[in-house]
């Protein structure tokens, strides 16, 4: 029988011909494989391979009810953060013969519903990140299509959890190791689980070591924000600061180099989430480095097994994060040690903003 010349598409009646099946085998052995046998799976396998043959989206589709399609929703494409995260799903997508569909929800809790309503009726399931959802909205939307979340717990979906605590309490440890007593974290949306998290972890490991931990905030997670906190964070007279992420440590590095204060001689910077810009600044950006392409991977994973098997129930997997020490901490100096306890003595107005852990 006559090979499909190479300027013609091949069909699923070329690759049955040439299998010597039907093209309902065809389609099943691509469909359902399971519903046919192994011999003929393998001849028709091999058949569509020697003839580049791939079904179309549509036509599988029609077969399985399943599109093909997965969904992804995150809250901002602008921050570093979330393209590592999407590199890691699209190639896991890739592998399953999955296409991905994106959305942008732009910190906004009406437009993340908004969105993941509209991917329900064009995707087989949605992984959102970091959602900004209130725990009855996710609920609402786990009756419309199956979910993932990445960096979020709710009832009822998988998720990839990010130790985002367990990253805190490594650079909180490592501030106090340096010698730093009096240190500001300048908190993240207040809607935020992972904010809650890092927070969690940052009293955690500051707890029972006498520190005063001033928690400024909430800020949006961006670079602009991180400007404004620093000025803040030198008004509170702390020896160092913990950012909620990279983007805010960047405005705080990027402020206190226009006011002419040194770091890490009078302040120390500590960031979070280990965008590719940490390394870039000047001085290189201490940080806590998770493993964001790991996790869209996984969480893409996730969502494969739980269309495969409804069955099986939900199930969380966890990603530890690492401390990265780089240029931008060091022990305080002795004069602004002795200076901050002279501007807490003539300053008890700053009293209600000092937790002592």
């Amino acid at each position: 029988m006559d090979q499909p010349r190479d300027d013609t598409v091949t069909s699923i009646r070329d690759v049955a011909r040439r299998a010597n099946v039907s093209p309902a085998t065809v389609s099943r052995a691509f469909a359902e494989p399971g519903l046919v046998r192994h011999e003929t799976l393998q001849r028709v396998l091999a058949v569509a391979e020697e003839l580049r043959y791939r079904p179309s989206r549509a036509a599988r589709s029609l077969t399985t009810g399943k599109t093909g399609n997965i969904g992804v929703v995150v809250p901002d494409l602008g921050n570093p953060f979330f393209p590592a995260i999407l590199k890691g799903a699209q190639a896991r997508a890739r592998e399953a013969d999955h296409a991905v569909f994106l959305a942008d929800c732009e910190e906004n809790p009406r437009l993340e519903m908004e969105l993941v309503r509209a991917m329900a009726r064009q995707v087989d399931g949605v992984v959102i990140c970091s959602s900004r959802l209130s725990e009855t909205q996710l609920q609402q939307l786990l009756r419309d299509t199956t979910l993932v979340l990445l960096n979020r717990r709710v009832r009822g979906a998988s998720a990839v959890v990010l130790d985002g605590a367990g990253g805190m309490r490594q650079a909180i440890e490592h501030l106090v190791a340096l010698g730093h007593q009096r240190i500001a974290f300048l908190g993240g949306p207040a809607g935020s689980w992972s904010n809650r998290e890092r927070r969690r972890g940052l009293r955690a490991g500051a707890r029972g070591k006498g520190l005063e931990i001033i928690e400024l905030g909430p800020f949006a997670p961006h670079f602009e924000a991180g400007q404004q906190a620093a000025d803040l964070a030198v008004a509170a007279k702390v020896t160092a600061v913990m950012a909620f992420n990279d983007l805010l440590a960047l405005g705080v590095l990027s402020r206190l180099s226009d006011r002419g204060i040194g770091v890490p001689d009078e302040i120390s910077v500590v960031g979070f989430d280990d965008i590719p810009m940490a390394n870039m600044a000047t001085p290189h950006l201490t940080t806590v480095a998770l493993p964001l392409e790991q996790a869209g991977r996984v969480a893409i994973e996730l969502l494969l097994e739980r269309l495969a098997h409804p069955e099986s129930g939900t199930h969380e997997q966890g990603l530890a994060a690492q401390l990265i020490v780089r240029a931008s901490t060091a022990p305080p100096r002795s004069g602004a040690r002795s200076g901050l306890r002279a501007a807490r003595a003539g300053a008890p107005q700053e009293a209600t903003a000092i937790a002592e852990i």
